[in-house]
């Protein structure tokens, strides 16, 4: 029997405590719908640390994070033709859906009642393998490393999707607040398309970082003019009422995180009147995840990345706790 190291959840809970474990596992064997992929590099989510500090409730025992898998497929199920094997593919959160709920007809596959997810359902890529339905991997677009790819996968997709979520009108001023690994991404693919982007994060280092990649201004406090859209990275529900109430009249905030802390009171008149709006975004589509790689493609995306030791899992994920780094971390495994 095929063996592997894998890190798993082991006592979710604060990551000082130590919630991951180290452990040899047996290789996955694809089913007859999957592929095999040999990880060469996982980023690092939030979403991994909500799952690792029991924020997000595991749903199996011993789970193995990460979601941002960039791979080869080694071997694939009796029933998959595409991709073969030696193919360079990316392994993302939506693992699988019905296909035939009134969501999955719709095109709205991200509200399926039955999605599963890697990292969460199923076991991901803080692994040497993992398995995934060979209908749910991505093609990669050229020119990036893989460190640079993996962050993409998540981060730049899930801001994609809060980017379309938030209705920015063509030429709008967009506020973004939390500057990480999904929000810098995000910030990029706005500017490219026009907008005015203005950043809102107490981390001087990523204020550096947004005006660097052409934000208009980055504050710890508020923007510096009304906005027509906001999306919120920080999981943090204060932010809520400061921010629709930065809001011009008719704009939309989307709240991107799987995870945010309670939302205070909100006053109508100071906070939704005037047809402001408040949604909240939930996981992606494959659609959403082709056409963001797409944009990748057509547009060369800067990817801040902070490469750790697959044995550093730990520490990548204490530093995200703690806010150590701009951008995104992303593991990556040891030379085989």
């Amino acid at each position: 029997m095929e063996t592997m190291t894998a890190w798993q959840v082991h006592r979710p809970g604060p990551i000082a405590g130590g919630p991951l474990r180290r452990a040899v596992v047996p290789v996955p064997e694809p089913a007859a719908d999957e592929v095999l992929v040999r990880v060469q590099v996982c980023a690092v989510c939030r979403t991994d640390l909500h799952l690792a500090e029991g924020d997000l409730a595991p749903r199996r025992p011993g789970t193995v994070p990460g979601h941002e898998v960039v791979g080869t497929v080694e071997r694939v199920g009796a029933q998959v033709t595409d991709p073969p094997p030696g193919t360079r593919v990316g392994v993302a959160w939506l693992r699988r859906t019905c296909g035939r709920c009134r969501y999955c007809r719709r095109g709205a596959e991200n509200l399926c009642p039955q999605s599963r997810y890697t990292g969460w359902d199923a076991d991901g890529g803080y692994a040497e393998y993992c398995v995934a339905p060979a209908a749910f991997v991505y093609r990669l677009p050229t020119g990036y490393s893989d460190a640079e790819l993996a962050p993409l996968l998540c981060a730049g997709i899930i801001g994609y999707r809060a980017l379309r979520r938030s209705e920015l009108p063509p030429g709008g001023r967009l506020g973004v607040y939390g500057f990480g690994g999904s929000a810098h991404l995000a910030a990029q693919v706005a500017i490219a398309e026009g907008a005015t982007v203005h950043v809102v994060t107490r981390a001087a280092a990523a204020r550096e970082l947004a005006l660097s990649l052409g934000a208009a201004s980055a504050s710890a406090t508020a923007p510096p003019e009304p906005l027509d859209a906001a999306i919120l990275f920080a999981p943090v529900g204060t932010l809520v009422p400061p921010a629709l109430a930065a809001l011009d009249r008719g704009g939309t905030l989307a709240i991107a995180g799987i995870h945010l802390t309670d939302i205070p009171p909100l006053r109508y008149a100071e906070h939704l009147f005037q047809e402001r709006r408040l949604g909240s975004v939930t996981a992606n589509t494959r659609e959403d995840g082709r056409q963001f790689l797409e944009f990748a493609q057509r547009h060369r995306l800067k990817v801040t990345v902070n490469p750790y030791p697959f044995d550093g899992a730990p520490d990548a994920l204490a530093d995200l706790a703690a806010d150590r780094f701009s951008g995104a971390a992303v593991l990556h495994m040891p030379a085989r």
